[in-house]
């Protein structure tokens, strides 16, 4: 019978099944105990059957908001893992949570929505005046292609409740993702979860990329297929390639991890990661796209040293407790071409990082790429 694993040692209760396990559910709701929670979450490998997963889980949990999606990968008891089912529990004597489901975000009516979310989010704080910090946690169809529109469109209902999120995923396949409210499968559709702890909480967004010189300008693209066709008046591929220094034939997911594509948007840089070539020779993108924009291309620097440097300064002041992290599949892809897994799965691990890969992340009103967001726990004294 495959392992299981269960931790409480932070202000979350976690626990981890092989989804090649006999009766998976039942072993974590063996594993997470009679705690009562407010919310629960399942990171679900795209090897495991989703449907009975999230059907087995209203079952066995029932009066509990169980929240599931796909991945790219799990963040878990060793750090980085596969064919994993991860579940992050949310105990109600600290925490209060709303899930909002968000059908179809094809038909998707922003005013109605973001009516729903303020309204929620008044009632989320008047149930629980005496907790007075929190998040917003979205999980978004990955291959939805509406990541950007719906950041941007809940962002402002949200007020004093900072957004982070992830792109559900199918490992490296790109075919079919979920996300699920209760048993009940979106299709193209998100979950917003709202939550409020009567601990402190900090969301982050965090990359290690460094802007380059070597810019090019988007000529010709499909925004709403997220499809650049050319670069500088010339074709998408080929021109890249001749940018990065690459050969046009051979492009592939390690080049474009360790050759991203950022933004400027402000101050800031953002990337815009390719996903993969089309049979035409053009740039899929993982996020919005359009033309006239310019984008740079930028250099990793190193990713374990950096990630460990951003996870101490989020307790400099005090310890976290916990992180929940969103790790976008390049920077696993990253990881493994540069022999790094083990150490950043070691620095997860030392930091008690529960989460899972995306296919993109959401940090406030923007839909980014190669990055990793979340949310770190601060235990607070209830007497405080």
């Amino acid at each position: 019978m495959a392992k299981a694993f269960a931790s409480s040692d932070g202000l979350l209760r976690k626990a981890q099944v092989s989804c090649g396990h006999d009766a998976p559910v039942a072993a974590l709701h063996d594993m997470l105990g009679t705690v009562s929670f407010s919310l629960l979450i399942l990171f679900v490998s795209p090897r495991a059957d989703f449907r009975a997963i999230v059907a087995e889980a209203a079952r066995f949990f029932p009066g509990t908001r169980v929240v599931a999606c796909t991945t790219a990968g799990e963040i878990g008891v060793t750090g980085y893992q596969e064919g994993q089912i991860v579940a992050v529990g949310f105990p109600e004597t600290d925490f209060s949570a709303t899930a909002i489901a968000i059908a179809n975000l094809e038909t998707f009516d922003p005013v109605a929505e973001t009516d729903r979310i303020a309204q929620e989010r008044v009632a989320l704080q008047e149930r629980c005046p005496d907790m007075e910090t929190g998040f917003a946690f979205l999980i978004v169809d990955g291959l939805s292609l509406r990541e950007d529109m719906l950041t941007a469109t809940i962002s402002p209902a949200l007020r004093d409740l900072p957004l982070f999120g992830a792109s559900a995923g199918d490992g490296t396949d790109f075919q079919s993702t979920f996300v699920s409210l209760n048993g009940e499968i979106l299709e193209s559709g998100a979950v917003l979860n709202l939550i409020r702890s009567r601990h402190r909480t900090a969301v982050f967004s965090l990359d290690h990329l460094e802007p380059t010189d070597t810019q090019m300008v988007v000529t010709d693209a499909d925004p709403e297929r997220r499809i650049v066709k050319s670069i500088n008046a010339e074709p998408a591929a080929r021109e890249y390639a001749r940018l990065v220094g690459k050969d046009p034939y051979q492009l592939d997911r390690f080049t474009f991890a360790s050759h991203p594509v950022v933004v400027r948007i402000g101050e800031n840089h953002h990337v815009r990661a390719i996903q993969q070539v089309n049979d035409s020779g053009e740039l899929v993108f993982f996020s919005a796209i359009d033309e006239g924009m310019v984008l740079t291309v930028a250099r990793p620097t190193d990713m374990a040293d950096h990630l460990r440097r951003k996870l101490r300064d989020l307790s400099a002041d005090e310890p976290f407790t916990d992180v929940i992290g969103c790790d976008c599949i390049l920077r696993r892809i990253e990881a493994e071409q540069n022999q790094m897994t083990r150490e950043l799965s070691d620095i997860l691990v030392q930091h008690n990082v529960a989460g899972f890969s995306t296919y993109g992340e959401q940090i406030g009103p923007l839909h980014v790429n190669q990055t990793m967001t979340g949310v770190a726990f601060y235990r607070r004294d209830v007497a405080e």
